[in-house]
């Protein structure tokens, strides 16, 4: 059964990047918002008659809480109805319709001692912050429940990288997970180019692991052609498109 939907109050706004910005949401008639890391909401945005071609769905970028309050990561779209909408008529105290959360793009409940490989670009780095904030929450005494986890991020500049400071220092804190960003417009510091040459190396051993794509379709599609020529089993493969 769908949820119902619900009105919602832009509480704040933050801009990532020139092209991106974060809306902190609140849904005044839930008292705390249930969901799982990796979910998301749909908008009812007034831009269409038909009401199928008025819904856009984001994966909420911040972890359950036990608050009313979302927060989504959207980037402006070149020709994109949706976000010109949001970015030129939606501000702070703004009412927005919506409806959540939704979806099985979530932690696999079978990792056991398996890897873990997040693997993204843009703004597809949203359920991952929301997974790696939510695993950070986490009390010690409740252990590690998977190998490693490895996130695989893919921008075109340093200015790209949505959450990198919070990123870095969940790979300092957190002993079982790691950062592994890339730029494929810009010389850096860090690894150059695409994802799928980092996620190869580091599974050139081929451990036992579990992989989550979340981007655009030429990306994901490559890496799923990616992993199965490395011999791992589609069903270990999850995937949540952008677009």
């Amino acid at each position: 059964m769908l949820p119902q939907w619900q009105p919602g109050i832009v509480r704040r706004i933050e801009q990532a990047n020139a092209a991106t910005r974060r809306y902190f949401i609140e849904l005044p008639e839930t008292e705390q918002i249930q969901f799982k890391p990796g979910q998301f909401f749909t908008l009812d945005l007034p831009i269409h008659e038909q009401r199928n071609r008025r819904w856009r769905s984001y994966s909420i970028a911040s972890a359950p809480d036990g608050s009313n309050l979302i927060e989504l990561v959207i980037v402006l779209l070149e020709g994109g109805v949706g976000t010109h909408y949001l970015f030129n008529e939606i501000h702070v105290g703004s009412s927005l319709t919506l409806r959540g959360p939704q979806g099985v793009f979530t932690l696999p409940e079978n990792l056991a001692q398996d890897d873990l490989f997040l693997i993204c670009t843009g703004t597809g780095v949203a359920p991952f912050r929301s997974m790696v904030a939510h695993m950070s929450a986490q009390p010690p005494e409740s252990g590690w429940p998977h190998g490693k986890v490895h996130l695989v991020y893919g921008s075109r500049t340093r200015q790209d990288l949505l959450y990198r400071s919070e990123l870095e220092h969940y790979a300092q804190s957190l002993p079982h997970f790691q950062y592994h960003p890339t730029l494929s417009r810009e010389d850096w510091e860090g690894p150059r180019g695409y994802v799928h040459s980092i996620y190869e190396a580091l599974c050139a051993s081929r451990q036992p692991a579990q992989f989550m794509l979340c981007g655009w379709k030429v990306m994901v599609d490559e890496a799923k052609e990616r992993i199965l020529a490395m011999g791992y089993d589609r069903k270990r493969i999850h995937v949540e498109l952008y677009g």
